[in-house]
This record gives structure tokens, C-alpha cells and sequence, in this order.
């Protein structure tokens, strides 16, 4: 647990470093999200070396294939109906006039929203297909690794599970992880929206156990984030 916490302090110092230097820095801007990438890449196998261990130790492995894919498209059926709802009920009350939580909406964001009555199909042309190799390789993919891959099982290693549902703990180790994910999205920005991430975070983190792989983690992690993108295209 000890390794955990200071594998989480060493990425977010690191992080937050990389986020004021790009204040100023044009081409650390530009490239923020891979050099973050970068970071959590390498604290992984750097980790993994240290240990003698492989990066399939920590999840990095496809396998099993079928079943993460079951999973992640089972979370994106349940739960993507569920989200779209809810984000069109907050921004209703949110983007009302003389709102009482008004100030939970993202500045500015309210223009032009008008709920369902506005909808529209967005354009998706090849800037999303861009966005969505983005989304999986740049930030999907070496956040689970680090977070779900790395975190979440050194927290396992010291906190095994006392309970099981379909083979996925649930436990501290899942809860800590979690909060560390979440924590981990104010590095750059301090955003306090942002440690909602806390609870697909749990989800993420039952199917890095349930499964051995981060691949089902990946695969709902970078769907939510095209998700929210695309719905946010379609309301605004």
C-alpha cells in the first residue's frame, strides 16, 4: 500500500509540474496529453522492472478477450442510457434562469442549450475518429495501466478483497484506487466536478479484478469520454 500511495503522489507531482509548465511552454500545451501519458506509461514499467515482475502482472494483457468485451459492452448498455438522462435533467435545472446550481455547470456552457428540444445529430467525421484513437491510446489506455493496471493492484496485494461479485472484488482496495483516480484529475486543473470520476472509477476498477486485464476498463473508459464528448455535440 505504502508503494501504491507514492507511486500516486510521484504521477500527480509529476503531472502538476507538466500542467504549470505548460502555461507557458507552447509546445508542452500542444502535447500535454501524451507527456501525461508518458508519465503514467513509464512509472508503470519502471515499477514492474523493479519488482521483476511483467507487464501482464499488472493487467496489460488482452486475455480474457470475449469476457472484457462482454463486460465493457454491458457497462456502455446499463449505464450510457442512465448518464444521458441525468445529463440532460442537471443541465435543465443547471441552465434555468436564477438556478440555485448554476454554478455546478461549466462556465459558458449553458449557450445555446436548450435540452431536448435542441437536440441535433452531430457531424462525426474524421476529427471524431481522431478524437476516439486519442481517447483509447493517449488517455484510456495508460491511465487504466497506471491506475486500474498498476494502483489498483499493489492496493489488492495489500488489501485482498473480502468479497467477491462475478470474480470482481469489492473491498478498500477498490475504494483507495478509486479515490486516487479521482484525486488524480485535479493535478492540472482544480476542478472539484472533476473527482466524480470517483465512481466509474469503482466500476473500472471491479473489472481490472473481475477479468485480470485492463482491457474491459479501457474499452468503457475511453467510450464514457467519447460519450460525454459526443453528448455535449448533440445538446449544444
Amino acid at each position: 500500500m505504502k508503494q501504491a500511495l507514492t507511486l500516486f503522489v510521484a504521477s500527480t507531482a509529476l503531472v502538476a509540474i507538466l500542467g504549470l509548465i505548460a502555461q507557458g511552454v507552447a509546445f508542452v500545451n500542444a502535447n500535454l496529453g501524451a507527456l501525461v501519458a508518458i508519465v503514467f506509461l513509464y512509472l508503470t514499467v519502471f515499477v514492474a522492472n523493479r519488482r521483476g515482475e511483467d507487464l501482464v502482472d499488472f493487467g496489460f494483457i488482452t486475455a480474457p478477450r470475449l469476457r472484457s468485451v462482454i463486460i465493457a459492452s454491458t457497462y456502455i448498455a446499463v449505464f450510457f442510457p442512465i448518464f444521458m438522462v441525468g445529463f440532460v435533467v442537471f443541465y435543465d435545472i443547471a441552465c434555468a434562469k436564477g438556478s440555485a446550481i448554476a454554478a455546478l455547470a461549466p462556465p459558458g456552457l449553458c449557450f445555446g442549450y436548450d435540452g431536448w428540444s435542441d437536440a441535433h445529430w452531430p457531424s462525426l467525421g474524421l476529427a471524431t475518429l481522431e478524437l476516439a484513437f486519442v481517447q483509447v491510446v493517449v488517455v484510456a489506455l495508460p491511465e487504466e495501466l497506471f491506475f486500474r493496471g498498476l494502483i489498483h493492484e499493489l492496493c489488492e496485494r495489500a488489501l485482498p478483497p473480502k468479497r467477491r461479485v462475478l470474480g470482481g472484488g469489492l473491498g478498500w482496495a477498490l475504494v483507495i484506487s478509486s479515490a486516487l483516480f479521482a484525486l488524480g484529475h485535479l493535478a492540472v486543473t482544480f476542478d472539484a466536478r472533476r473527482l466524480a470520476v470517483f465512481f466509474p472509477g469503482l466500476v473500472f476498477g471491479w473489472m481490472r479484478s473481475a477479468t485480470g486485464s485492463i482491457l474491459a476498463g479501457t474499452i468503457a473508459h475511453a467510450a464514457s469520454n467519447l460519450f460525454i464528448h459526443i453528448l455535449q455535440k448533440v445538446f449544444f
